[in-house]
């Protein structure tokens, strides 16, 4: 039995099962069509994300910068304090810190706690709360020689052109984070207890420091008020 006759067609698309490739028949030649490409698994979230599920939200938010402190703080020393109660021995940690925004204002504070940073967090909090403001040069020196002794720590602070800043022990810290430059400080005592000695070196400074009500307080201009004649 022959097949019927199709007329005015030309080409004809045959569409078979998923697992045969789809043929497409022109003329009398037969040539293979390409398969649809299928989606690939996970594009939602974009071609350039990892994965879909994010989506436009793929990638991480990014932080914020982080604020610069207002004052640098340095720890001088930690140590460990035991304390004997009825049930046996009671350890906490003490530590000295010093706090400055290097233009001036220095502080020395301390603090004791069970945990470390929890000390560092008391400490700093005294050290600003005992902040104080010293008078410096254009140089960012001293006016003039200073020495101070606190127990037996007994320290001098000199100045010097050009030298640079000269110090040892906790001296060092205190007057680099205090902005001070061409300074040399020394001291007479033999002790090495870098407490006492901070406490020293901030006692020699209180010489030079501003009083509570003198602090430096930036200068506005003022205009001059225009004078105000009567007439009759």
């Amino acid at each position: 039995m022959s097949e019927p006759i199709i007329e005015n067609t030309t080409t004809e698309e045959v569409v078979k099962t998923a697992e045969t490739p789809t043929t497409v028949e022109t003329g009398n030649v037969a040539v293979a069509a390409e398969p649809e490409a299928r989606p690939v698994r996970g594009a939602r979230g974009g071609q350039n994300n990892r994965g879909g599920k994010g989506g436009a939200r793929g990638g991480r938010p990014a932080r914020p910068p982080r604020e610069k402190p207002e004052f640098d703080s340095k720890t001088i020393s930690i140590r460990r304090v035991t304390r004997v109660v009825s049930g046996g021995r009671r350890f906490t940690l003490s530590v000295a810190l010093v706090a400055g925004d290097r233009n001036g204002r220095i502080g020395l504070g301390t603090g004791k706690a069970l945990d470390t940073q929890v000390a560092i967090e008391k400490a700093l909090k005294a050290a600003k709360r005992n902040m104080i403001h010293i008078k410096l040069t254009k140089t960012k020196s001293l006016p003039h020689d200073i020495d101070a002794k606190f127990k037996s720590a007994q320290v001098m602070i000199m100045p010097n052109k050009g030298r640079g800043l000269i110090a040892g022990s906790s001296a060092r810290t205190i007057l680099a984070l205090a902005g001070l430059s061409n300074v040399t400080a020394k001291f007479y005592s033999g002790t090495k207890n870098k407490l006492n000695n901070a406490r020293a070196t901030m006692k020699a400074l209180e010489q030079i420091a501003y009083a509570h009500n003198e602090a430096p307080v930036a200068k506005v201009a003022m205009q001059d008020a225009p004078v105000i004649t009567e007439t009759n």
